[in-house]
């Protein structure tokens, strides 16, 4: 056994003795208590003795540190399928997928059939300047060709130091287009508002980050302004949104409510433990809100959904939501490196848990594909999208009601 895995060993056995003993020590019954010390140690001992077996025969030479990441990524992992360890590099990515900005070219991409391509540069960044298009596949950056099936990478190879520049080389129909820019701090919208005739506004959540509730709050008002004033009816369209800032949620909730409970929350911890309510002040003065959702609208989109609808404030349509009813706490470590894990569970003012069943809409009405638009500012089809058809049904019919929080 190397010095190095026998230090490991004696640190290791040390943790898990004092998580045992602490634990024991709060035990009324002896018999247990007699028991965690031999466990702990047990459980070491297998441990190093399956590191060291890995390190001898494993046929590709492993880092002791790599194999000790991934023991606590495995560790965390197994917990559920949303708890996670980060690296820096992931923190940093989930800290910039919450604020709103990050330091790059300005491209929102995706993958489709393994390729990476542009969904849309965003307006004013030096994508769009540079004249790259939604459609462009992404083929190289900075000469280092592009991986398929490879997106995270891509998005890191894009990102870097305000000022400096960078290359990224585009397919475009069966022509190769090279675009030289500097990368610059990007704010990423989370809302798109647009003004639907007569007197009805539209407004496109596609994440919860911390700027989301300003933003549409600013959306509100632009569209209440260029109706003169006054809007009759809204449109909230959280389909395919997955979530994000449990906190961003509540606050676009609270624009729409004037009192009553958003969400409660149960956890082992007291800081899990909690409830969230309502403050006076309707950005809408009472006018009819529709929420469109499917089963891409997760975890935050189900609370404002849930919220508006137990409290009879919207009327909800489209399809089930997905059925993510736990809050994740991203909690730092040393290095820059952080854990994702599950603190709690959430329940909607009603008292239910949407975790596993999701939210059940007022009003059901199946997917048309190819809606919404992946991109943020994509066009809007009032003629072949049937959910967002329904949803302006009922407020020119002034349909928006049913049945309160109980």
């Amino acid at each position: 056994m190397s010095l190095r895995t026998r230090a490991f060993l004696v640190v290791f056995i040390g943790v898990l003795m004092g998580v045992s003993l602490s634990v024991g020590g709060r035990v009324m019954n002896p018999a247990p208590v007699a028991t965690e010390p031999d466990l702990a140690w047990e459980q070491a001992r297998l441990f190093a003795e399956v590191m060291e077996r890995v390190k001898r025969d494993y046929v590709e030479p492993v880092d002791d540190t790599v194999l000790l990441e991934n023991a606590i990524r495995g560790m965390v992992a197994d917990l559920d399928a949303h708890s996670e360890y980060l690296d820096a590099e992931e923190y940093r990515d989930i800290r910039i997928s919450t604020t709103g900005s990050y330091t790059g070219v300005g491209i929102e991409v995706g993958e489709i059939d393994g390729n990476i391509q542009v969904i849309t540069p965003i307006a004013g960044s030096p994508a769009a300047r540079s004249g790259i298009r939604s459609g462009d596949r992404i083929i190289a950056v900075d000469g280092h060709a592009v991986e398929r099936d490879n997106l995270k990478d891509t998005i890191h190879r894009m990102r870097g130091r305000p000022g400096s520049k960078v290359m990224i080389t585009v397919l475009r129909d069966d022509e190769v287009l090279e675009y030289t820019m500097r990368r610059e701090i990007v704010r990423v919208a989370s809302v798109h508002g647009q003004l639907m005739q007569p007197a009805f506004g539209y407004a496109r959540v596609n994440q919860f980050s911390e700027t989301t509730a300003r933003e549409l709050s600013r959306a509100v008002d632009d569209l209440a302004d260029r109706n003169h004033g006054l809007l009759d009816g809204l449109v909230l369209d959280l389909r395919n949104n997955p979530g994000g800032v449990l906190d961003a949620a509540v606050d676009v909730a609270d624009l729409f409510l004037d009192s009553g409970i958003i969400v409660t929350a149960d956890g082992r911890s007291p800081e899990s433990r909690f409830e969230r309510a309502a403050h006076r002040g309707d950005i809408l003065d009472g006018a009819d809100l529709i929420v469109l959702v499917n089963g891409g609208s997760a975890s935050a989109s189900e609370i404002v959904a849930g919220a508006l609808q137990d409290h009879g404030r919207a009327l909800v349509v489209g399809t089930s939501t997905f059925g993510k009813g736990l809050v994740q706490t991203v909690m730092p470590l040393s290095k820059g490196r952080a854990i994702k894990l599950t603190t709690s569970r959430y329940y909607t003012p009603s008292g239910d848990s949407i975790h596993e069943t999701g939210i059940t809409p007022d009003i059901y009405i199946d997917d048309t594909p190819g809606f919404p638009d992946l991109s943020l500012t994509g066009a809007i089809d009032r003629e072949s999208d049937r959910q967002l058809v329904e949803a302006l049904g009922r407020l020119q019919n002034r349909g928006v009601m049913h049945s309160l929080a109980k």
